[in-house]
């Protein structure tokens, strides 16, 4: 079996080679960020009762209850409430500092990304260059034949060249899917994290007006 998948990219030169270690890439990228983001929370919200606690104004419950949860909400709504309840940052000093913790950690959730946007640009790209390095040479071949050329092995160089086109679409397209998802994903748990950190100095800002 290995033989003969060593033969088959041969058949498409350098560029096939390029192509096939850069799809053992995207793989391993792709199960990397499945593992990463559900380390980091991004489908598991359970920061909920957490906040129930803060609106009810039982604030030491809330905090108790992120320090065992874990998770990219979780650390930045432990933020939150702690600039909250800092006495030495006003409250827009308080914004400030979940603003910077929320931007560290938001930025986890993006990790890995370029890579694969990288790879969905360039494998079509070293694709379509194997294709052309391959068809000058068929034609090169077809040239120094003359009047004696096959078309059958015209043909058979032909589809060989093609084979890089094909490889670097079937690698760019899964990493092109799972850049959209993974993207998605991010401006779901960003837009979940503004959610939760507004609510926190909602709330805030309602216990210190009734004070």
């Amino acid at each position: 079996m290995s033989g003969d998948v060593v033969a088959f990219l041969d058949r498409g030169g350098p560029a096939l080679w390029v192509i096939a270690a850069l799809s053992v890439l995207t793989l391993a990228l792709i199960l990397w960020k499945l593992w990463d983001l559900a380390r980091l929370g991004a489908w598991a919200r359970r920061e909920d009762a957490a906040l129930t606690d803060w609106a009810a104004g039982r604030r030491a419950d809330a905090m108790a209850r992120l320090a065992r949860t874990q998770g990219v909400r979780a650390g930045v709504l432990r933020a939150a409430m702690d600039a909250c309840t800092d006495p030495a940052l006003t409250v827009s000093l308080a914004r400030e500092e979940t603003e910077r913790s929320a931007r560290a950690a938001l930025r986890a959730t993006r990790r890995g990304l370029r890579a694969l946007e990288l790879i969905a640009t360039v494998a079509p790209l070293i694709g379509l260059l194997g294709t052309v390095l391959g068809m000058i040479e068929a034609f090169q071949a077809l040239q120094e034949a003359g009047n004696r050329a096959d078309p059958a092995a015209l043909a058979g160089g032909i589809w060989q060249a093609l084979l890089t086109t094909a490889a670097g679409m079937a690698v760019a397209i899964p990493a092109a899917a799972a850049l959209s998802a993974f993207d998605s994903v991010a401006e779901r748990v960003q837009a979940e994290v503004e959610d939760m950190a507004t609510r926190v100095f909602t709330r805030a800002g309602a216990a210190e007006q009734a004070a």
